[in-house]
């Protein structure tokens, strides 16, 4: 087996590798016999364990001299987490986990193998999606809902991910909100009904991409639109009629239904509101919210089916459009990784996407991104939300994929978080976002 393009071992990845990162073999190099870590890279949140408790479990018996070990860290520092030991051309992991936006960076500075060649003889690209294939895989990125087959692929999906709406079915019925006007009138109501309950829990802190996603995801269901990709134009776009009206009904409808205190609120708080009870309407991304259905968790039920009997979980309501926001990363090999732990991670990452392993996985309470494994009983059976994810990925969209991801995240994080604070107003906070994200795209002076 062919080991020449297995390289950036040891620390190295010097030299051409920077020019957009070496390529890893076609066909996985010889694996070793010898004890050996796997580690991997991602962020604090219940399907890192579920992953790593999953490995040790399945690839053991194909990999019995293998462990796997899941490091995480706090989504606020994740991409600093990756990305310095990426700048210092030496990594304590093998696979870093990416989110789709992170490609670009990690691609441009020769940071991840091209696996282009190595999913070409070992992956069958036509059990995806292709959106979701090119979302976690694919840079330069193709438009939302195409892949471009001429682009290179460095990462295959691990996890997938969109938001779900959390009803209250005892409060406000059994079906679920059609539209978002629908569904603010319905929570407004629930909350003038149940003292004490808000009629909305959703993110809206200023780290990660917690407030960025809920304005993106409001934007994209009244019809606006982030930027023009082909142009590289931000300014003008996110801040038009309908980017406007999009914060306006985030600012002075939504944020109003919320709990006092909740302009922080992430993934765990919005969880937490849920479970307590103290919500009508909540929305929160799939992969984390299976302890909503733990009766030691939750105040709704002393059983998962009395849970069960109280909440609900659909797509998102549509408006103008029914775009819903894509969540979930992908699997990526570093470049500086030593070069029996790089051949031992593409082995991982063939074997995690056999159709089989997608279905154990999906039982193991992950999200997979085959089509064949998303459409099986035993993911749509595993939990009552997994449907949704299914039903969602024809809906789905990104946000930009380029090197300054993190500075254009940053930057409308801060915004959007002033505007639900009350520190700016909507229209300036987006003119700001407009503003600002235009100079970091125009100093870059980058294409895709």
């Amino acid at each position: 087996m062919t080991m020449a393009a297995c390289s950036g071992g040891g620390g190295g990845g010097g030299g051409d590798d920077e020019a957009g990162g070496a390529a890893a073999p076609s066909t996985i190099p010889e694996l070793t016999e010898d004890p050996l870590t796997l580690s991997f890279i991602w962020f604090e949140w219940p399907p890192a364990q579920a992953l790593e408790d999953f490995a040790n479990a399945e690839y053991s018996k194909e990999r019995p001299n293998v462990t796997v070990e899941v490091n995480t860290v706090p989504n606020a520092n994740w991409h600093d987490a990756m990305f310095t030991q990426f700048a210092a051309r030496q990594t304590d992991f093998d696979i870093a986990v990416l989110d789709s936006q992170h490609i670009g960076e990690a691609v441009t500075n020769g940071n991840i193998l091209d696996l282009t060649d190595f999913i070409d003889e070992n992956i069958d690209v036509d059990a995806y999606d292709p959106y979701l294939l090119a979302a976690y895989g694919q840079y330069p990125q193709a438009e939302t809902g195409q892949r471009d087959e001429d682009a290179s692929l460095y990462g295959l999906p691990l996890l997938g991910d969109t938001w779900t709406m959390i009803y209250r079915k005892d409060l406000i019925g059994d079906e679920p909100p059609a539209t978002w006007d629908e569904m603010i009138s319905v929570a407004r109501q629930c909350q003038e009904d149940n003292p004490g309950v808000s009629g909305l829990a959703f993110h809206q802190a200023n780290g990660s991409d917690a407030a960025a996603v809920t304005y993106n995801t409001v934007n994209g269901v009244y019809g606006g639109e982030l930027w023009d990709s082909d142009e590289r134009q931000i300014e003008g776009i996110i801040n038009d009629e309908a980017g406007q009206k999009s914060m306006d009904v985030l600012v002075n409808e939504m944020k109003p239904l919320t709990a006092t205190g909740s302009g922080n609120w992430f993934i765990d708080e919005v969880n937490a509101a849920v479970a307590q009870g103290k919500a009508c309407i909540a929305f929160n991304w799939i992969a984390p919210i299976g302890g909503l259905l733990d009766p030691e968790q939750s105040t709704l039920g002393d059983t998962r089916e009395e849970i069960l009997d109280k909440l609900g979980f659909a797509t998102l309501p549509t408006q103008d459009t029914d775009l819903v926001p894509l969540g979930g990363m992908g699997m990526h090999v570093s470049a500086y990784a030593p070069e029996d732990r790089q051949a031992e991670a593409l082995n991982f990452m063939r074997w995690f996407q056999q159709p089989e392993i997608q279905k154990k996985w999906a039982e193991a309470g992950g999200v997979p991104a085959r089509t064949d494994a998303l459409n099986s009983p035993e993911f749509l059976d595993a939990a009552p939300y997994n449907q949704v994810f299914t039903d969602s990925v024809p809906r789905m969209r990104d946000m930009w994929n380029v090197p300054e991801y993190a500075q254009l995240i940053d930057i409308e994080n801060t915004s959007v978080n002033a505007a639900l604070n009350g520190v700016k107003g909507p229209e300036e906070a987006l003119d700001d976002i407009a503003t600002e994200q235009q100079d970091v795209l125009d100093s870059s002076g980058g294409g895709l």
